[in-house]
């Protein structure tokens, strides 16, 4: 699957799950991200060890969007279903699995199927700045927003996750809380 390709499942997801909207204000940059081996432990993150490793970073992402109203469990299962599909299609193998777990289905998981493919917090980075430029072409955000002062934790704000996880599979994974 092309980018273009893919970054129009990306929009097509969006616009699935988000339905209508009202107008948002656009989101400052995100908090510095700092080590923390033990967050999982803290915050009883009892996907750790199963989805994927303990942490070794996090950080919490302020968004000044706010959760469209009515948007609930399923829509953001619609929104992994679309984008995993996706990636599922591709003529190419995608890196990447995408999916939501916990009762609400609002943690976002990103698991590194590739040896190597996601084996630095720059490359963990690189894979969400992508996901940022094509949630920017989306239909969905150009027209509720300045598309290109969001990025892709403020489309995932919009749906009412709370976090995304993304990890190489291995033994990196970082952690984002979105407020």
């Amino acid at each position: 699957m092309t980018s273009r390709k893919l970054g129009f499942g990306l929009a097509a997801a969006i616009v699935l799950a988000a339905g209508a909207a009202s107008a948002q204000t656009p989101a400052k940059t995100p908090a510095a991200a700092h080590t923390s081996a033990t967050a999982a432990a803290q915050t009883g993150d009892r996907l750790a060890g199963y989805y994927y490793p303990t942490p070794n970073s996090t950080e919490t992402y302020e968004s000044q969007l706010q959760t469209i109203a009515g948007t609930e469990r399923a829509q953001r299962i619609q929104f992994t279903t679309v984008v995993s599909q996706g990636t599922l299609q591709s003529p190419y193998r995608v890196p990447y699995a995408v999916f939501a777990k916990g009762d609400a289905a609002d943690r976002l998981i990103i698991v590194g199927l590739v040896p190597g493919e996601m084996s630095t917090i720059y490359r963990m980075r690189g894979v969400l700045s992508n996901m940022t430029t094509q949630a920017r072409t989306s239909p969905f955000l150009q027209e509720r927003t300045v598309a290109e002062d969001v990025n892709f934790f403020d489309l995932l704000k919009l749906l009412g996750f709370r976090q995304v996880t993304i990890t190489d599979g291995d033994k990196l994974t970082h952690q984002v809380t979105i407020k």
